[in-house]
């Protein structure tokens, strides 16, 4: 009698409680689906951040001409009245008046940047190693955004040779591409058709130069 006392209280102790075999079979919540976000073509930024940064007005120039419907979502004067509706008119004028400064700054510095790699050179300059053996130095492609190592990964893959990285010499001020081999011609023809990541240089900010060995004693 006392042993069956036992099973059955053990039995109700397993069994679940009104409260756990409901919340047991209650179905699971969804999982919710991904946002989707849209990002300015200008500033990389969310379309919803672009008021913070300095190229504000090109950002919506830019949203305007591809894609209207979410440029009124944005910026038609019924969207700009619900956002500024709780901003005073004085506050309003000064948040303008910082866009605009932010902006003219932007532009300034953008300009600046551009008269100074319009400015810059890339030398490719042939070195002679022996009678018969060449490398082919190319400096400067930095100045103009280039990134050195895919740019070296680029030429080793086309001429089947070496080519890598290294830091400026005695003399120079940049960092250097040295391919192995004469292919001086061909690196210049790559850069003028803009082949790969070798975009935006300037045929005429290209230079060849020819570098030959010293013979000894000189």
């Amino acid at each position: 009698m006392g042993k069956k006392n036992k099973a059955q209280q053990q039995q109700q102790a397993a069994a679940p409680g009104p409260e756990e075999a409901e919340s047991s079979s209650a179905p699971a919540a969804e999982p919710r689906p991904p946002m989707d976000v849209v990002y300015c073509g200008v500033c990389d930024w969310p379309l919803e951040y672009c008021e913070f940064g300095s190229r504000f007005t090109k950002c919506k120039e830019w949203l305007q001409e591809e894609n209207l419907e979410l440029y009124n979502k944005y910026y038609s004067e019924d969207a700009l009245a619900a956002r500024l509706g709780t901003i005073s008119l004085e506050a309003q004028s000064k948040l303008e008046e910082d866009t605009a400064k932010k902006e003219a700054k932007a532009e300034a510095k953008a300009e600046a940047e551009m008269k100074k790699k319009m400015a810059s050179q890339v030398i490719i300059k042939r070195m002679e190693r022996t009678k018969r053996k060449h490398v082919t130095v190319i400096s400067g492609l930095d100045k103009f955004g280039i990134d050195l190592k895919k740019a070296a990964k680029q030429f080793a893959s086309k001429f089947a040779t070496g080519a890598s990285v290294t830091k400026a010499t005695a003399g120079a001020t940049d960092d250097e591409i040295v391919v192995q081999g004469d292919v001086c011609d061909e690196v210049l023809e790559m850069i003028e058709e803009g082949v790969g990541i070798l975009k935006g240089i300037p045929a005429e900010n290209v230079e060849i130069v020819e570098e030959k060995r010293k013979k000894g004693g000189e």
